[in-house]
């Protein structure tokens, strides 16, 4: 008896310890918490908070002014190539020949070229189906010259500007003709010194397994203008790459896809091209924001928290509301969120961007509250220690999923 009623009370506790983060919380409790947390933060923080049912300000601390917003930045890279290319529009990796294939004898004379569009998903098993699609429509059995690999839709530069333009871990080689993200499978290099002459080189290996003859070495070079259209295969939704890029906060697709903006909708393959439409984008939707990248790794990125807000009601007001936020982790269950906020309201009720920098750390993204209703917001902390601007966001955004305004 004593042992059972040990255990009665032990979970009475546990109840009544767990019970005020599942209870809801009004307006004017909610502000006093956030009020208090985000005092913790320091003054180079900022916060804003929009209740998108009524559209009122439910909490704001210095929201207008610019700061350095880590990997939040990708939620503006989100908005535009969903904007741009639409949630079921893809980047293609096109396959032409300097001629076409003999249909008596299914011999291309001259080069084939594989030509990138900046398809960051291109691997392994994209070569194998694209080499099978080839071989399907025009019954290739011999190329008497050589698989060139063309990336010139972009520039030659490897990296984002935060590296310098210089290939590094946090990205990867950059390329309009990626392959396995311009890793080589080996321990050293890890990376591909060339990604267009790597993937030349894999796509002739993918074309003699299936017993096509090549005749000569790959190289990397340039499509000439009156090439012919052979084959071509398409990346996934972008719907599916934006999450795949959001969920674990990836630079790598991050970088491309701003470089793919650049080159389909902009001035040219480059991330500065790129940058240009995501600006123009965010100033379509009444926001301006200081764009220098796709992923957030440059310090020189700079956006507010009302800004921030601002796109994320945008875009929850559209026809793109869909794609975009489930691009976005969910709290304690997914990507860069799947251990945080777990065992509070804001489990499963909250989805939102993560971004951490050196003195950095920024959460942006939207809550169903307790009481029924939705609220965006965006806190982003500079000069701050991240492990405990996590903390503080955490409690927080544990705060909204708990608001019944």
């Amino acid at each position: 008896m004593p042992v059972f009623r040990i255990a009665v009370l032990a979970c009475a506790l546990l109840c009544a310890a767990v019970a005020p983060a599942a209870q809801a919380a009004g307006g004017a409790q909610t502000k006093r918490i956030l009020r208090s947390e985000m005092a913790k933060a320091g003054a180079s923080s900022g916060a804003h908070v929009l209740d998108l049912t009524t559209g009122r300000t439910l909490y704001a601390e210095d929201a207008t002014v610019p700061r350095i917003p880590a990997s939040v930045e990708k939620l503006y890279t989100t908005a535009a190539a969903l904007q741009a290319f639409g949630p079921q529009g893809t980047i293609p990796t096109d396959v032409l020949g300097a001629a076409a294939v003999d249909p008596a004898t299914g011999v291309l004379t001259g080069n084939l070229f594989l030509r990138g569009n900046g398809d960051p998903s291109f691997n392994a098993k994209g070569a194998g189906l694209l080499a099978d699609v080839l071989i399907e429509q025009t019954g290739l059995t011999e190329i008497d010259g050589r698989v060139v690999g063309d990336e010139t839709v972009f520039d030659g530069l490897r990296g984002p500007p935060s590296e310098g333009f210089r290939t590094s871990s946090y990205v990867g080689p950059l390329s309009a003709l990626t392959f396995n993200r311009g890793f080589t499978g080996k321990r050293r290099p890890l990376f591909q010194a060339s990604p267009p002459l790597f993937a030349a080189k894999a796509f002739t290996t993918a074309l003699r397994r299936r017993g096509v003859t090549v005749r000569r070495s790959a190289r990397a070079g340039v499509t000439p203008s009156g090439a012919v259209a052979l084959a071509g295969i398409s990346s996934p939704a972008i719907q599916s790459l934006v999450a795949s890029m959001n969920v674990p906060s990836d630079n790598f697709i991050a970088e491309t896809l701003i470089k793919v903006l650049g080159a389909r909708f902009g001035l040219g393959g480059t991330t500065a091209a790129g940058a240009g439409v995501v600006r123009a984008n965010a100033a379509q939707l009444g926001i301006r924001t200081t764009v220098v990248d796709g992923s957030g790794l440059s310090r020189f990125n700079r956006t507010s928290p009302k800004a921030v807000v601002a796109l994320l009601t945008a875009m929850d007001e559209g026809e793109l509301a869909v794609p975009f936020e489930a691009s976005l982790p969910v709290a304690g269950r997914t990507g860069t969120l799947y251990d945080r906020m777990r065992g509070t309201a804001a489990r499963d009720a909250c989805r939102a961007k993560t971004g951490t920098l050196s003195n950095v750390s920024a959460l942006a993204g939207y809550c169903d509250t307790r009481g029924g209703g939705r609220v965006a917001f965006a806190f982003l902390m500079n000069s701050v220690y991240p492990w405990t601007a996590r903390r503080i966001q955490d409690r927080m955004t544990a705060a909204l999923a708990r608001y019944d305004g």
